[in-house]
């Protein structure tokens, strides 16, 4: 009997040998929108100009739950990336999302990348950054 795959499920990154990353210019403008709509939100509770923790701890937030549940932040999804499992291609979930974002507004393990443009921020979180399937 042979294994069935499914031709419409990517391979998950990490076995997929022919794995081309994302462009950086896509990454950085998803990290842009999310930013400014984080810096609108947070003048809802914080002045961002006085409180530059408030437009930090929103983004942080956005991560968690929208890459925890839908494996793409709203300039992601602008961009057509996602942010997947390593292993498996699936959504990473919320704790490792927060994670993710915590990580990401140091700004440094954003900066220290491998071969497959993968921070220290996606690797502490399992995570790696693809293009969103089309359709």
């Amino acid at each position: 009997m042979t294994a069935v795959t499914n031709p419409h499920v990517p391979a998950a990154p990490a076995t997929d040998p022919s794995f081309t990353p994302p462009s950086l210019g896509k990454r950085f403008g998803a990290l842009i929108i999310d930013w400014l709509l984080c810096v609108l939100v947070s003048n809802f509770f914080a002045d961002p100009i006085r409180d530059s923790w408030a437009p930090v701890l929103v983004l942080v937030l956005v991560y968690g739950f929208f890459l925890g549940l839908f494996a793409q932040t709203p300039g992601m999804y602008i961009t057509k990336i996602r942010c997947v499992n390593w292993h498996d291609g699936g959504r990473i979930g919320v704790l490792r999302g927060l994670i993710r974002g915590l990580l990401l507004a140091l700004v440094v393990p954003a900066l220290i990348m491998d071969e497959h443009r993968r921070g220290l921020h996606d690797r502490f979180a399992n995570a790696v950054i693809v293009d969103a399937p089309r359709g």
